[in-house]
């Protein structure tokens, strides 16, 4: 219930819409009810009535005709918008519902993508999100609809015949009672199906990211298997679901079909002792089968209803993950950077129940300076650039700006003063004047162009097929390491920070592209406070400061030349990547 009750938060804007759609939904469904009456009245009136051939005629053209223009003329515009409106106000509430589940996705920290699958998240915002959809359709509209047309029928049977209409309700307690034995447990078998479908769309996401591995190793038919276990679980859930809900539709439509034969029993017997009309008796069994339709299609109702609650707990779960990165209250802007950073004993780990990854770093950097982190793999040099954008929150210790606790910033107000290139630069399926607009959205293309011969992108570029407007494809697979490199330098060249983050800028890549990223780099980290994480320190010698990171903590700190000199872990370092050379 506490889904529903959330869920009715999104629904509550659209109120009128969705009253106005039910008052058009009453006049649609109640249209067809008049058919039955129309019978009675063919058969009692006028077949059976004490009038001439000419005169039953007449009245029968001016019934059925009246009967036609109410039909072919009000009831298709009717039809129309109820549709329409339905449609249209569903689509709203899911269109409210994914962007803002789009805003709570860009707010969630990197722990949380590093630790769920991404076939999940889409799973969660593009299936569930579409499952609720039949909560608006049914669970607000159509099966409102559907007890109104069971309540219009019942009021016209009672009319007629109050014994009669008794007789037509007698198994209204079977279904009832059916209904709410086999519901209550669809709703964990759909979340179970739904978390199998969730799982299955994860791992293909997954492989068809690493299809180029598979291939590689020539793993297919392993990773069949893999997919196939996966698949076959997703096929059970499915089967179980759809086992209990054929057990749910074989009693429950048994029970309604048992209804019409009790009725026409009952009815055949009164119209032979005279206590009842041909007329009427036709009319009830015609109206039996308008009662017990809709109340069909609340099974159906029910089933969907539980499958879109399911998806709904599923929306939820996603939408209650806590934010590990966040504002505090009145958390101010940052303006006017200049760039003097200092981590201040600073400690961190990625799980309260492991080891430290940085412990007690306390460095001091100046505005302007360039400060390069070197180390073995796995030391924690990629962790401390990532604590200055505040993608981790420190576990101990302080982050300062220009003196001010990074924490007591907006985050997002933070980030702006920061230019990052990483090793694996991501680049989305747009134009490549897209992807460089990322550095600045607002950018006008002449400022694009200019990023980009900064970057010694520019040449690259105009020889594309359609040059700035050439599409990249997904992750930016039609182009080479190096051009993805250049397009990322470019985003910062546009966007301009005082602070510049380069992560493994210039690893895997050939000679020639790194040459051209170096030439980059160091005219992009000309008076902007620079950090450098690298691999090849050959790509460091010109930093101001080059600080060894081993296991953790800082281990050597000084320049090239006065790390060299002192022939400790720098040395030995550099002395085997030139012997490997």
């Amino acid at each position: 219930m506490d889904s529903i009750k959330r869920y009715m938060k999104f629904v509550a804007p659209y109120k009128w819409q969705i009253i106005f759609t039910l008052i058009i939904g009453v006049i649609k469904f109640a249209i067809p009810l008049l058919i039955p009456v129309l019978i009675q009245y063919v058969i009692d009136d006028i077949v059976n009535g004490n009038m001439s051939a000419d005169e039953k005629l007449n009245q029968l053209y001016w019934i059925i005709g009246g009967a036609m223009i109410l039909f072919v003329v009000m009831r298709p515009p009717v039809e129309y918008y109820r549709q329409y409106f339905a449609q249209w106000t569903s689509n709203k509430i899911l269109f409210d519902i994914r962007d803002q589940l789009f805003s709570h996705l860009q707010k969630l920290s990197f722990k949380y993508y590093a630790n769920t699958r991404a076939g999940e998240v889409i799973s969660r915002v593009i299936n569930d999100v579409e499952q609720t959809k039949n909560f608006v359709m049914t669970g607000l509209m159509n099966l409102w609809l559907d007890v109104a047309t069971i309540l219009i029928a019942v009021g016209i049977m009672l009319s007629y015949d109050v014994k009669l209409t008794l007789v037509s309700l007698i198994v209204f307690p079977l279904y009832a009672f059916s209904v709410q034995y086999f519901f209550g447990r669809l709703r964990s078998l759909t979340r179970f199906r739904s978390q199998a479908l969730a799982e299955v769309q994860g791992y293909l996401h997954e492989r068809v990211q690493g299809m180029s591995v598979i291939k590689s190793f020539a793993v297919e038919p392993h990773e069949q298997k893999q997919f196939d276990q996966r698949n076959g679980n997703f096929l059970d859930k499915a089967i179980d679901q759809t086992k209990w809900n054929a057990k749910a539709f074989a009693v429950v439509n048994t029970i309604t079909d048992i209804a019409p034969l009790i009725v026409i029993g009952y009815a055949g017997y009164s119209v032979i002792n005279g206590d009842l009309t041909l007329g009427v008796m036709v009319a009830f069994i015609a109206y039996v089968e308008r009662l017990y339709n809709p109340l069909r299609r609340l099974v159906n109702s029910s089933t969907t209803l539980v499958q879109s609650i399911a998806s709904m707990d599923r929306v939820f779960e996603l939408v209650d993950e806590k934010y590990d990165v966040d504002d505090k209250p009145g958390a101010r802007e940052v303006t006017n950077v200049r760039g003097e950073v200092y981590f201040d004993h600073v400690s961190f780990t990625y799980d309260e129940k492991e080891e430290d990854v940085l412990k007690d770093v306390h460095l001091h950097v100046r505005a302007g300076e360039t400060v390069a982190f070197v180390g073995m793999s796995g030391g924690g040099k990629s962790t401390i650039v990532s604590l200055i954008p505040r993608f981790y929150d420190v576990t101990k210790g302080r982050v300062l700006l220009d003196g001010t606790d990074i924490r007591d910033v907006q985050a997002r107000s933070l980030r702006n003063q920061i230019g990052m290139v990483l090793q694996d630069n991501i680049l989305f399926s747009e134009s490549v004047m897209m992807n460089i607009k990322m550095g600045n959205p607002d950018a006008t293309e002449e400022e694009v162009i200019e990023a980009a011969k900064a970057a010694n992108a520019h040449h690259f570029i105009m020889e594309l097929p359609e040059g700035y407007n050439t599409k990249v494809g997904e992750r930016g697979v039609k182009l080479s390491g190096g051009q993805k490199q250049r397009v990322a330098i470019a985003r910062v060249f546009l966007k301009n920070p005082p602070i510049l983050i380069m992560d493994e800028a210039t690893s895997a890549l050939d000679l020639e592209s790194e040459q051209l990223i170096q030439d980059s780099i160091e005219k992009l980290a000309k008076d902007r406070t620079t950090f450098i994480v690298a691999h090849r320190l050959s790509t460091i010698t010109h930093a101001d400061r080059i600080i060894l990171i081993n296991h953790g903590q800082i281990a050597e700190s000084g320049s090239h030349q006065q790390l060299m000199e002192k022939k400790g872990l720098y040395y030995n370092l550099f002395q085997v990547q030139q012997l490997g050379e």
